[in-house]
């Protein structure tokens, strides 16, 4: 049986979203377990969610606002539903935990409790986004790291074939480079030095790295996973979430129109909503915070209940599936390539 534990007091909403998630997602997963960690009186709705035999009450008497800084987070509030939640991961408890809450502050609490992977420097932000090919697009970093050196995107490059192995069972998922264009000349020191890289791990047999790709190629599905700095990956995801809010906006307008485009909208209906359901952004809500020594999954921050559910959903099938055994073993099989001496001796190599 998978354990949860469940940050029930981060993000915009806080228990009003996440304990409806709860008792949805434990009716969806007989088999899993959930630690619902907050402030006990904030936690009792009148539900009956506490009396669920698979339920468990971890009290957190602070509450890690969104938009406390990280210091203050992680130095003082030290029983925030966060931290206790997060600890529960540490303590061989859960096997992943889960929080809408401050995402500078979840990914400082989470890499201090559980310290990240061997030969991984920093951890990245991975989540999914709906592509052409009717499947999903795994992109990273998407703002962990706004700063990255070609030596990081290498890492996310492998830590991204570890998650998409892990949900997929396909062992070498294809590796895109987001860049300006796909040309390999293109693009700033960084990014050159990268693509060097990542052709190094694919020479290796360590990566399967297609190449260079570009902005649309994430929704055209060219490749399974897209590896970028946590600036431009998040404006990437943000710019899909509105995308997805203008497309549900535009269906509702359509019925307030004339007869005929109420008409013609009713007839089209199944298609509209279909498409709708496709881009909606809360179905792939729950992003992975990759490279520590636990699972943590982070939710949007606005999420309603139906998106917390699946930010849920994601992290049960993350546990159930290994992934953390997965970037294990993907790490200790790239370590050569991702040791200071390699790195130096690739770093040499000439930028196209």
């Amino acid at each position: 049986m998978i354990t949860v534990a469940v940050d029930c007091m981060g993000g915009d909403v806080g228990p009003g979203a996440t304990l409806p998630a709860c008792a949805a997602f434990l009716k969806a997963q007989p088999d899993a377990r959930l630690l619902l960690v907050g402030r006990p009186d904030a936690l009792r709705d009148g539900s009956g969610l506490l009396d669920h035999p698979r339920v468990s009450l971890v009290p957190a008497s602070e509450v890690v606002s969104m938009d406390d800084p990280i210091e203050i987070a992680l130095r003082r509030k030290k029983d925030s539903s966060m931290r206790v939640a997060i600890q529960q991961v540490k303590d061989g408890h859960a096997q992943a935990a889960v929080s809408a809450g401050n995402t500078g502050a979840l990914m400082a609490i989470a890499r201090y409790l559980l310290k990240t992977l061997d030969g991984i420097e920093r951890p990245a932000i991975a989540t999914q986004m709906p592509n052409a090919a009717g499947g999903a697009t795994t992109v990273l970093d998407l703002g962990a790291n706004v700063d990255c050196s070609a030596e990081h995107l290498l890492q996310f490059a492998v830590m991204g074939s570890a998650l998409v192995a892990a949900i997929t069972g396909r062992d070498a998922p294809s590796v895109g480079l987001l860049n300006v264009g796909e040309e390999v000349i293109k693009g700033s020191e960084v990014i050159k030095q990268a693509g060097q890289l990542l052709r190094a791990a694919s020479l290796s047999g360590d990566l399967n790295f297609h190449g260079n790709v570009e902005g649309n190629d994430i929704f055209k599905g060219t490749t399974d996973i897209v590896v970028c700095d946590g600036f431009v990956g998040n404006v990437a995801l943000k710019a899909s979430e509105g995308l997805a809010s203008m497309i549900a906006g535009f269906i509702r307008e359509e019925f307030t129109r004339s007869p005929w485009r109420k008409l013609s909208a009713l007839v089209a209906m199944p298609v509209l909503n279909a498409f709708r359901d496709r881009v909606d952004h809360r179905r792939y809500n729950g992003a992975a915070l990759l490279g520590l020594q636990g699972l943590v999954f982070k939710s949007h921050g606005s999420a309603d209940a139906f998106a917390f559910e699946h930010a849920l959903a994601r992290a049960y099938d993350a546990a159930s599936r290994g992934l953390l055994d997965n970037v294990r073993q993907r790490i200790a099989r790239a370590r050569p390539l991702l040791s200071p001496e390699t790195l130096s001796e690739l770093g040499n190599i000439p930028t196209i």
